[in-house]
Order: C-alpha cells, then structure tokens, then sequence
C-alpha cells in the first residue's frame, strides 16, 4: 500500500502587539510569561536556543493535546521559526515563522503556520493561533494600561 501525503495549506496571521519588538520576542520565549503561547499549559518543556526542542500540553475541550517541535531560528527580537507537531497536523511536522516589525510604539507581529493538513484539524490552528495572538495582545494592553 502506498502513503500519499495529506494535502497541506499555509496560514498567516498578523497582530499589532502594544509593545516594543524585544518585549513581546521575549515574552514569546517564556513559558512563564502572561499572553505567551506556553503560559498556563499543563506541562511545559521549553529549550529556547537552535536546535533546542520544546513540549506542551494544551487542554482542547477536556482532552490534552500534546504538541511538540524544534527551534530553526532565534533571531532576537526579529524572528523565531521552530516545527510544529500535534495531533492536528496528524503528526506530520508543519514549520511555524514569526516576525517581529516594529511599528511605531508597537509591534507588527506575522505568524505563518507552513505545512497544517487542509483538512478540519489543520485549519483549526488557525483558530488556535488567533487566540494565542490575541492574549498576547490583550496582556501588554493590561501591561501599558498599569
């Protein structure tokens, strides 16, 4: 029986972040950190230099999902890119980029997810994504507001 490879589709996401490129690059890294994407996960291995590899579980709807990469890139405060494996990309490894912009006092910050299955699964990290996006920038809001 031959294996034909899922169909794939990238996402890209963009946020405006209120706070400077090394802040929110640094938050990003920190699996103690508020808004993070690590913050408040169930368990968190984190090994934030190349080549270094990271483990999360996420609770999606009473059920942990693990997820699981390698860093590819740390470029301080511009870019992170790191492989994304989960159940949702049906363990096929996806590559997430991020880019730091600064714009004005802010921060423009583009997420790509390259590689997610174009099935339900995969689309959801739109989603998911979105969300991580949006503590992000909900928590540097609460931050400037202080």
């Amino acid at each position: 029986m031959k294996y034909t490879a899922p169909k794939t589709t990238d996402l890209t996401l963009t946020r405006t972040i209120p706070a400077a490129p090394a802040e929110v690059y640094d938050v990003w890294l920190d699996a103690t950190s508020p808004g993070g994407p690590w913050f408040g996960s169930k368990k968190v291995i984190l090994d934030p230099k190349v080549d270094g590899l990271f483990y999360t579980a996420v609770d999606n709807e009473g059920r942990d999902w693990a997820h699981y990469g390698r860093f590819i890139a740390l470029e301080r405060p511009h870019r992170i890119e790191h492989t994304w494996v989960s159940e949702g990309t049906r363990g096929l490894e996806s590559v997430v980029a991020l880019t730091f912009e600064p714009d004005g006092d802010n921060t423009r910050v583009t997420l790509r997810h390259a590689g997610v299955p174009d099935d339900e699964f995969g689309r959801q990290h739109g989603e998911g994504w979105a969300w991580v996006l949006g503590m992000l920038e909900e928590a540097f809001a609460k931050r400037r507001r202080s």
